[in-house]
């Protein structure tokens, strides 16, 4: 394949060689007569770099990798290797199935051209061969019949025919051979398909075809126009090379119109590979021309108001890198593939598949084994119907050179979701430079990219999950958005709003009571002075609340009801008064106590809402008016519960008899638990109970003939009334 499309297209000149003792096989070489370089270069001792870099690359073009393999390993030592070379080394590697080796050299590769995009796309993934040797039974493969000795590839629809490219011959015919891999030119060819995805009836297209290299081919939709790639027949570039271009033509009166050139063909450089959009407007094409991403990139090109093709746009990093893309095909549901070598691959030309919707591209995959594999794996097709199509490959066990396959679709592809969206101020301003990290379920970070001039970011994501976007820039306060990804679009839309810092911000600090640890998932609720809304926020995984006060200045009075609530916790509700003295940040948690109590059997709601001591008179047990403003919290928190059980334990100190103490601790107890039972429902989720001083929480027992030493304040740790929850369902 790589000998057949072209000259230009898939072997790229090699434009590092200099001046060498070995001049015929320079000139070989330039004529891609690699099987003369091999005869002039090979087992000569004492090569020079560049010439061991042509014998290396003219190995690995007759497709002898395993020599390619030696020479590659001996030019990777030379002090004076390139980067390019170890690229084409690891690459090799692979087309040999070492990819352990390959990856090695990968490693070498991204030390020495580490802004390279096919070394950044490698260190992304170092274990990538693993998931994609994987036959995921999603295709069904099979070699056709209809394959030569020679090369066969391209297969296009062309109504209820197939058109493909092929160098096959007659075995008694004359025919004129390609220095590039000593074949016959390249021919289009056109058949049946039958029920087995098998090509019938195959001959020659002889309206297209001349003396040299003519396909790829692609039709319309209706059959009525063809574009096809072809030797340029009447022009070389300036230095001596036949380019590939582009010819057209349409169907009108029952006959094709003579072809025209595509306007976009250039003798200084190729263009070939033609697929057209359904409407046929749009078309995608593979070219080295100037300016590219790198040897081969994809572009596409529309037709204008009066129908002609207008400039060729270039796809853009989301799909060219530094390497050779190629082959584009373009289904009518927006499905595109694409064959590359400088994406992490299997090895040599990999295909690739994304969606193109609304002119965004979006995730990229490698399909995989079986339809990829450890040489090369190009021209993939798909049906109407997306349930079958065609692909080639060079692979091992094929009838020739480069061999078609079809194919059955036995599971559609699988391209997960993209969050996208743009970061702005709080006024619309679109805001660059911005790092967006992307968080998943767990608090880690799955990507992190930075906004660009249009203030817009992108992640590709596969699992329908709960992700964080934050946004973070100099002078801004974050920005965080919680995504559940469970809806069916393709694309989630989440602009990230950033507020300016002006300055003075009210922060709050969530925590557990017991672990001390903040609390996500906790919604805060702020209210002013007057019962007007202030704010509402849910706390995120390692994300403090925070909001900017930009109308407040030094000096400013501040009064907030802030209330605190989380499932399984008990509500916390706090009034702040606070006065700004200084600029920067108002921690709110360094003023109150907002911490949040875990309802666990067992607790004591007491310690959880910190009420004040409840004192009853001296050796009484009626309920005091101070009391019962302390028993009225139980009695909200109560009912804010309405399914929470609680034992009321009335405690005392030593002094005074233990049966004394005992009698007036229950009655102590039951009384309060019937104030409490008057306000609640469901009365028996109170009981009271008194337990005198059997429950010291100090060393000042003095019952009998033991004296106590204890202060008055030891004493009173000891008098006490706790609310223990027995339950809470």
């Amino acid at each position: 394949m790589k000998k057949a499309f072209i000259l230009s297209i898939l072997i790229i000149p090699i434009s590092f060689f200099g001046q060498t003792s070995t001049k015929k096989a320079d000139t070989y070489f330039t004529n891609y007569n690699y099987n003369k370089v091999i005869e002039k270069l090979e087992g000569r001792a004492n090569l020079t770099t560049d010439a061991q870099r042509k014998l290396a690359e003219s190995y690995k073009l007759v497709s002898n990798h395993s020599a390619a393999e030696i020479a590659y390993a001996k030019l990777v030592t030379a002090a004076d290797k390139t980067p390019n070379d170890v690229y084409a080394y690891a690459q090799v590697l692979k087309m040999n199935g070492k990819y352990t080796d390959a990856q090695q050299q990968m490693d070498i590769y991204a030390s020495l051209n580490a802004s390279d995009s096919r070394a950044q796309l490698n260190q992304q993934n170092k274990n990538y061969t693993n998931d994609l040797l994987q036959n995921k039974a999603q295709f069904d493969v099979k070699n056709l019949a209809v394959n030569s000795p020679e090369q066969d590839f391209g297969v296009t629809y062309f109504k209820d025919q197939l058109v493909y490219t092929s160098s096959k011959h007659d075995i008694n015919a004359a025919y004129r051979r390609w220095n590039g891999n000593n074949l016959p030119f390249l021919d289009l060819y056109t058949g049946k398909p039958d029920s087995s995805g098998e090509i019938t009836n195959s001959k020659k297209l002889s309206t297209l075809n001349k003396k040299y290299h003519e396909g790829p081919a692609c039709y319309s939709k209706d059959g009525n126009y063809v574009i096809y790639t072809q030797d340029n027949y009447n022009k070389k570039s300036n230095d001596g090379t036949r380019n590939l271009e582009m010819m057209e033509s349409t169907f009108e009166n029952g006959k094709w119109n003579t072809k025209i050139a595509f306007p976009l063909n250039n003798k200084e450089y190729s263009v070939g590979h033609p697929t057209l959009s359904s409407d046929g407007k749009t078309i995608y094409f593979a070219s080295d021309m100037p300016g590219g991403k790198g040897g081969v990139d994809i572009y596409k090109a529309t037709k204008d108001s009066s129908g002609k093709w207008a400039n060729a746009i270039n796809l853009g990093d989301k799909i060219n890198t530094e390497g050779n893309e190629m082959f584009p095909f373009i289904h009518e549901s927006g499905l595109f593939f694409f064959s590359s070598d400088g994406r992490p691959g299997l090895g040599g030309l990999d295909i690739f598949a994304t969606e193109i919707k609304n002119n965004r591209i979006g995730k990229i995959i490698n399909l995989g084994n079986p339809v990829n594999g450890a040489k090369d794996d190009f021209s993939m097709v798909l049906n109407d119907a997306k349930t079958k199509g065609y692909f080639a490959s060079n692979r091992e066990g094929g009838k020739g050179d480069d061999d078609m396959y079809s194919f059955n679709l036995l599971k559609p592809f699988q391209f997960g979701k993209i969050i996208k969206g743009i970061a702005k101020d709080e006024k619309g301003n679109i805001l660059a430079n911005v790092t967006v990290n992307l968080f998943d379920a767990n608090g880690k970070i799955v990507n992190s990219i930075t906004t660009t001039a249009n203030g817009d970011y992108s992640f590709d994501i596969e699992n329908p999950e709960k992700y964080l976007l934050s946004g973070k820039s100099a002078n801004y306060f974050d920005a965080n958005n919680t995504l559940n990804i469970t809806n069916n679009d393709d694309v989630i839309v989440s602009n990230l709003i950033l507020e300016k810092n002006p300055g003075l911000s009210l922060v709050a600090i969530i925590t557990d009571a017991k672990t001390k640890l903040p609390l996500e998932g906790v919604t805060l609720t702020i209210t002013q002075k007057d019962n007007t809304p202030f704010d509402t926020y849910t706390t995120q995984p390692n994300v403090n609340y925070r909001k900017a006060l930009p109308t407040n200045k030094i000096g400013d009075k501040l009064f907030y009801k802030i209330k605190l609530e989380k499932q399984g916790y008990l509500t916390n509700e706090v009034e702040f008064n606070y006065t700004i003295t200084k600029s920067g940040d108002i921690n709110i948690h360094e003023a109150l106590n907002i911490s949040m109590s875990k309802l666990e059997i067992g607790g004591d709601l007491a310690k959880m809402i910190e009420i004040k001591p409840i004192y009853f008179d001296l050796g009484k047990y009626t309920i005091r008016k101070d009391a019962a403003l302390e028993l009225d919290k139980i009695v909200k928190i109560m009912n804010e519960y309405p399914n929470m059980v609680i034992e009321l334990g009335s405690h005392t100190d030593c002094r005074a008899t233990a049966i004394f103490n005992e009698k007036l601790s229950d009655s102590r107890a039951k009384s309060a638990a019937e104030y409490i039972k008057k306000s609640i429902s469901k009365t028996e989720r109170i009981s009271g109970k008194g337990y005198g001083e059997s429950k010291l929480k100090n060393n000042c027992a003095c019952e009998g003939a033991v004296k106590s030493t204890c202060s008055e304040e030891e004493h009173q740790q000891n008098r006490r009334i706790e609310f223990i929850i027995i339950s809470t369902e």
